[in-house]
């Protein structure tokens, strides 16, 4: 089994919805966001994949969300709460379907503060 990760950040403000009611008050952190992706076998590059495309699609993914409210944006505007476990969802299930199909995409890791880390494997 071989893997790939790539990183990347953004800052952008969110508020969670809370179970009561309400919103928690908004505050701003600096994403950091890595996605993995596993193959059985090497393609003719001998690489799982190339890193810069694998870059390219979180980017294109995160990028409309820097310095943003991520509560004014899709799906985070309506039903899908802002959560860090939520981010990493989203961008999983867009990713997941943008890839070479001999490629699993198998987890992706948001952390939203120093030390708080959520983890998304579809």
């Amino acid at each position: 089994m071989y893997a790939i990760e790539v990183t990347t950040e953004f800052i952008a403000a969110h508020q969670l919805r809370l179970p009561q009611g309400g919103l928690e008050p908004l505050h701003s952190h600096n994403w950091r966001v890595t996605a993995r992706v596993e193959s059985m076998k090497l393609d003719d590059l001998e690489t799982v994949m190339d890193f810069h495309a694998l870059e390219e699609l979180l980017n294109k993914i995160v990028n409309p969300w820097a310095n943003r409210s991520l509560n004014s944006l899709a799906p985070f505007d309506q039903l899908v709460n802002p959560s860090a476990e939520r981010v990493a969802e989203t961008i999983a299930q867009t990713i997941g379907g943008q890839i070479p199909s001999s490629v699993r995409l198998t987890e992706v890791r948001v952390t939203e503060a120093p030390g708080c880390l959520a983890i998304y494997k579809p």
